[in-house]
C-alpha cells in the first residue's frame, strides 16, 4: 500500500479476500500434509512449477494466465507423483525425495528460462511474495460485477478443496492415520493420496501468482501446525486451521498498513506480513495452548514437583518419628533448613510446602522443629505403606536385589492409590514388613488434604 493512512474497501477488501481465500484453501489441505508428515510438499511444488511456466511461455509465446496456470499445474502434479514414486521405489526418505524432485525441476526451469531470456522477464520478488497488492487491478466480469481474476480462481479452488475434504473425510482420515487398514477396507489409499497431491499442486499454483511462494507455503503448514496444538479431534483441527489462516491474513494486511508507519516507512509486503502473522499466531498458540502449551506444561511440571516434594516431606518426618530418635536440637531437629538440606529442596519450595501443611492441619511446629499431626501422620503412613509394598513387590516379583529397590519404590509411591496398594498387597501375599525389616503400616481410610488444585484421594497423585 502506497498510502498507508487510508483504507479503501475497493482495494483493501479485495486484498483481504485474496489472502483469506488462499489461507483457507491451503489450510484445508495442509492439515492432511501435516498428519502425513509431508508438510514441505507445498514448498517443493511451488519451487518446481518453474519449468511449467517456462514451457507454457515457450510453446505459446505468451504470458497469458490460463496457459501459464495449466503448465504450472501439470508440473505441480508431476512433482507430487515423482516425489511419491521416488519414495516408494527408491526407498528414500520423504524429505529426500522432495529435495531430489524440486531441485531437479527448478534447475530445469532455470535452464528453460535462460533460453527465453531475451523475451521474458522473471521478477524474483514476485516469485517470493507475489503481487497481492495488485490483485484488484486484474478483473473479470462475473454476473455484471468486476471481480479480481485471482478471487475467482481462489474461490473455485477453495470450494473444490472444501468439497474434497467433506466428501472424502472418512477416506482422508483413514489413509492419513492407517493407510494399510484403509487398503484392507477397499478405500484405495493410493488414489486418495494422489488426489490430495494433485489438489495441493493446483492450490499452490493458483496462489502462486498473487501471493507468492512464501505465503502459500506458510498457509499450508503453519495454521495446521498451530491447530494441532489446540485439539486432537480432526473436525476441530480442520476448522481451527482455517480460522487461524484467515486471522493471519487479516492481521497481516492490517499490520502491513499500520506497522511500517511506526518506524517511518510507508508500507511493506502484505503477503510477507501475512506469513509473519501466521508464524506469530503459531508462537502464541505454542505458549498459551491449554492442552500442549509451554506455560501449561511448565505449570504441570512445577505442580508435580511440588506434590512430590510434599509427599517426601511427610514421609521423611514419619520415618524419623517412627524410629523415635532423639535428635540433638542444635543441628538435627526437623527444622526447615534441615528438611531442605535432606530433601535437596530450594528454600522457597520448602517454605511453601511447610506453610501449606501447617495451614491444612497436617504439620505442627514446636519451636523451630516440625512434627506430624494425627491427620498428617495418617497421610504419611499411606505414602510409606505404598513405598514398602513396592519394595516387597520388586523383590518378590521382579527379582531385584534389596539394596537396589529404594529409588524405584520412591518414584512409584507418589502414583499409587488405594486400589493399587490393595493389589500390591495381594501380589506379595500380605506382608507385614518390607525386605529391610521395616513394618508396613496398615491401610487407613482417612484422606490427607491436598495442595491447591490437587484432588484429595489418599495420595497427592493417584
Amino acid at each position: 500500500m502506497d498510502d498507508a493512512s487510508n483504507w479503501m474497501w475497493a482495494l483493501d477488501g479485495w486484498i483481504l479476500a485474496a489472502g483469506i481465500l488462499c489461507a483457507v484453501a491451503s489450510s484445508l489441505l495442509g492439515n492432511f500434509l501435516v498428519l502425513r508428515r509431508m508438510s514441505m510438499l507445498g514448498d517443493a511444488v511451488s519451487h518446481a512449477v518453474l519449468p511449467g511456466l517456462a514451457a507454457a511461455f515457450l510453446i505459446t509465446g505468451s504470458r497469458q494466465s490460463f496457459p501459464m496456470f495449466l503448465g504450472a499445474a501439470v508440473v505441480g502434479v508431476l512433482t507430487a507423483m515423482l516425489t511419491q514414486w521416488i519414495r516408494n521405489f527408491g526407498k528414500v526418505d520423504e524429505g529426500a525425495s522432495m529435495g531430489v524432485v524440486f531441485t531437479t525441476l527448478f534447475s530445469l526451469g532455470l535452464v528453460m528460462i535462460v533460453q527465453a531470456a531475451d523475451t521474458v522477464d522473471l521478477d524474483p520478488g514476485c516469485v517470493l511474495y507475489g503481487a497481492i497488492e495488485f490483485t484488484p487491478l486484474d478483473t473479470v466480469v462475473v454476473f455484471g460485477w468486476d471481480v479480481p481474476r485471482v478471487i475467482v480462481t481462489l474461490s473455485i479452488v477453495t470450494l473444490v478443496n472444501l468439497l474434497f475434504v467433506v466428501v472424502g473425510y472418512k477416506e482422508l482420515k483413514l489413509t492419513s492415520f492407517d493407510p494399510a487398514l484403509a487398503d484392507t477396507m477397499g478405500l484405495r489409499s493410493a488414489w486418495v493420496h494422489y488426489t490430495l497431491m494433485t489438489l495441493v499442486a493446483i492450490t499452490a499454483v493458483a496462489s502462486f501468482e498473487s501471493v507468492g511462494n512464501i505465503l502459500v507455503v506458510a498457509m499450508m503448514v503453519v495454521p495446521a501446525a498451530a491447530a494441532s496444538l489446540l485439539t486432537n479431534r480432526l473436525p476441530w483441527l480442520i476448522f481451527s486451521s482455517a480460522v487461524i489462516g484467515a486471522l493471519s491474513a487479516i492481521l497481516g494486511h492490517l499490520s502491513a498498513i499500520h506497522v511500517p508507519r511506526m518506524f517511518g516507512y510507508a508500507s511493506t509486503s502484505t503477503a510477507g506480513m501475512m506469513a509473519l502473522m501466521a508464524g506469530l499466531l503459531f508462537l502464541l498458540v505454542m505458549i498459551l495452548s491449554p492442552s500442549n502449551g509451554l506455560l501449561i506444561n511448565f505449570a504441570r511440571r512445577q505442580h508435580l514437583a511440588f506434590s512430590i516434594l510434599g509427599d517426601d516431606v511427610l514421609a521423611f518426618i514419619y520415618r524419623h518419628e517412627e524410629k523415635k530418635i532423639d535428635w540433638p536440637r542444635t543441628e538435627q531437629t526437623l527444622t526447615r533448613q534441615w528438611l531442605q538440606k535432606q530433601l535437596l529442596s530450594s528454600p522457597i519450595a520448602m517454605s511453601l510446602i511447610l506453610f501449606w501443611y501447617r495451614a491444612s492441619g497436617q504439620l505442627d511446629r514446636h519451636g523451630e522443629s516440625y512434627v506430624l499431626t494425627e491427620t498428617g501422620r495418617e497421610a504419611a503412613a499411606l505414602l510409606v505403606r505404598s513405598h514398602r509394598l513396592w519394595e516387597q513387590y520388586l523383590v518378590d516379583q521382579a527379582g531385584m536385589a534389596s539394596d537396589r529397590i529404594h529409588g524405584q519404590a520412591e518414584r512409584l509411591e507418589h502414583f499409587t492409590d488405594r486400589s493399587f496398594r490393595d493389589k500390591l498387597e495381594r501380589e506379595t501375599e500380605f506382608p507385614v514388613s518390607d525386605p529391610h525389616g521395616s513394618p508396613i503400616p496398615a491401610e487407613i481410610s482417612a484422606k490427607k488434604s491436598s495442595p491447591p488444585g490437587e484432588p484429595s484421594n489418599g495420595n497427592f497423585m493417584s
